[in-house]
C-alpha cells in the first residue's frame, strides 16, 4: 500500500487527504496547528464562500504558464466539486445572488472546516494535529518528512499543502515555499495579494466607514487589473473587494520599485462621461453638491468636490466648463492616491510561488522531485475574490491527493 504524508490540514491538503485515501493511500495528514483549516474559519466574515456560483477562468492571476493554469482549473469542473460538498461532505450550499459565490447553507464556516476534517478520517486518513514539519528530504526510494516534536516519517509520497505567507496569525509561515525552494524548483517572487491598500497621509481618512460599488483600475509597467465591486474607506486607505481584486498591481510596482508605482483610478459611480454630462446639466435651482448626492454617498460627494476645487454651493447653472471636465474627470478616472499596503497580515492569499511549468498538471506532481506533490497556495496562481482562491485548493488538493496515491 502507498503511504502518503500531507503536509498541512487547511483547505488544500485536507481535500488531498481525502482523496489520497479514498484511492486507497495509507494517509497521513499533519498539521502545526492544534486545530488545522484555520482560513476557512475567518474566510467570508465566518461563513466561509466555499465557491464562485459561475467560474471565469481568466481571473486567475500568474506568471506561469496560462495554459497550464487551464488544464488544472478544468481537471475537476465546477457543478462536480458542488455536488462533492453536497453530497459527500453534506453541506448544502446556496448562491448568494447579489455577489455570485456559494456559501454553506448554514452560513458557518466551521460547518466546512469540520466537514471536511471529518470526511478525511471517514476515509481513512489519519489526522495529527500540533506537528511542527521542520524538512522535506528524499530517503531511499521515497521521502523522509523530518518532525521537530517527534520522529520522522517515511513515505512514499509526500504533498506539501502549509500554505503562503498570508494571514500569518492562522499558522502560515511560508515552511512549504522555503522547503520547495531548498528542494531546487523555480520560485516566482512571492507578494501579498488580495490586500488592503494605504495612503499616508491618508486623505480620506475622514471617509472611514463609507462603502458604495466602484470600478477600479491599477495600471503598472506592463500589467493592469480592473475590477467592479465594494469599496470600502478604512482609517489609513481603502479596502473591499475591487481594492483587493487590483492590489496586486500596486503591491508588485512597490516590491520591484517601479517609477512612478502603478497608477490606481476610479469610477465613482456606475455613470460616464456623457452620464455626468447629462446629471451636472442645469436643473432649477440645483447646486453641484445635491446633483452628485444623487448618486454618491453625501460626505464621499462633499470630499470630491473639495478635492477638485469646486464649490459644492455653486449653481449648475453657474458651473464653469473647466470645473465640470475636471470634475467629470475626477468622478470618472479620478486617481486614488495610495502609497502603500497592508501586507500579509491582511492580505486574503500570497501571490507567486512554485513555477506551475514545474507541475504535472494532471497530479500535481514535482517534475523535479518525483514523489513530490505540490497544492494550493504554494503554487503561483491565485484568483479573486469571491470562492476563487478556494476553488484553487479544491482543485489542486483533489488532483493531488489521486496522484500520490497512484505514485507507486
Amino acid at each position: 500500500m502507498t503511504r502518503v504524508v500531507v503536509i498541512g490540514a487547511g483547505a488544500a491538503g485536507t481535500m488531498a487527504a481525502i482523496f489520497a485515501a479514498e484511492a486507497g493511500a495509507d494517509t497521513v495528514l499533519l498539521e502545526r496547528t492544534r486545530d488545522g483549516g484555520r482560513k476557512i474559519l475567518i474566510s467570508g466574515g465566518g461563513r466561509c464562500n466555499v465557491l464562485p456560483a459561475r467560474l471565469d477562468e481568466t481571473r486567475f492571476v500568474s506568471d506561469s504558464s496560462p495554459n497550464s493554469l487551464r488544464k488544472i482549473v478544468r481537471s475537476w469542473p465546477l457543478a462536480e466539486q458542488v455536488a462533492f460538498f453536497e453530497q459527500q461532505v453534506g453541506i448544502p450550499l446556496v448562491e448568494e445572488a447579489e455577489s455570485v459565490k456559494l456559501f454553506p447553507a448554514s452560513h458557518k464556516a466551521r460547518d466546512v472546516r469540520d466537514g471536511l476534517l471529518d470526511l478525511a478520517r471517514m476515509r481513512g486518513a489519519e489526522v495529527r494535529m500540533d506537528t511542527m514539519i521542520t524538512d522535506v528530504v528524499p530517503s531511499g526510494t521515497g521521502w523522509s518528512v523530518r518532525v521537530g516534536n517527534g520522529p520522522s516519517l517515511d513515505a512514499d509520497a509526500v504533498i506539501i499543502a502549509c500554505g503562503g505567507l498570508s494571514v500569518p496569525m492562522t499558522g502560515s509561515d511560508g515552511a512549504g515555499l522555503r522547503i520547495l525552494a531548498k528542494l531546487g524548483h523555480t520560485m516566482h517572487a512571492t507578494y501579498a495579494a488580495l490586500t488592503p491598500l494605504v495612503s499616508s497621509p491618508a486623505p480620506y481618512a475622514g471617509l472611514s466607514g463609507v462603502s458604495l460599488p466602484v470600478t477600479l483600475t491599477a495600471t503598472g509597467h506592463g500589467r493592469v487589473a480592473a475590477a467592479t465591486g465594494g469599496f470600502l474607506f478604512t482609517h489609513v486607505g481603502y479596502s473591499g473587494p475591487a481594492v483587493l481584486d487590483v492590489s496586486h498591481v500596486a503591491v508588485r510596482s512597490r516590491a520591484e520599485h517601479q517609477d512612478p508605482p502603478a497608477c490606481v483610478t476610479v469610477r465613482w459611480a456606475p455613470l460616464d462621461d456623457a452620464g455626468w454630462a447629462e446629471r451636472l446639466k442645469p436643473r432649477g435651482a440645483r447646486t453641484v453638491l445635491g446633483a452628485l448626492r444623487m448618486e454618491l454617498p453625501d460626505r464621499l460627494a462633499a470630499a470630491l468636490l473639495q478635492t477638485a476645487n469646486v464649490a459644492p454651493d455653486r449653481m449648475l447653472s453657474e458651473l464653469p466648463r473647466d470645473e465640470r471636465l475636471r470634475l467629470t474627470e475626477m468622478l470618472v478616472r479620478g486617481v486614488l492616491p495610495w502609497n502603500g499596503d497592508e501586507g500579509y497580515k491582511k492580505a486574503e492569499v500570497t501571490g507567486g510561488g512554485v513555477s506551475l511549468a514545474e507541475i504535472d498538471p494532471r497530479s500535481m506532481e514535482s517534475r523535479r522531485c518525483p514523489g513530490l506533490y505540490i497544492c494550493g497556495e504554494v503554487l503561483d496562481a491565485f484568483g479573486p475574490i469571491g470562492g476563487y482562491n478556494f476553488l484553487w485548493a479544491w482543485v489542486t488538493g483533489r488532483a493531488a491527493g489521486l496522484g500520490a496515491a497512484r505514485s507507486r
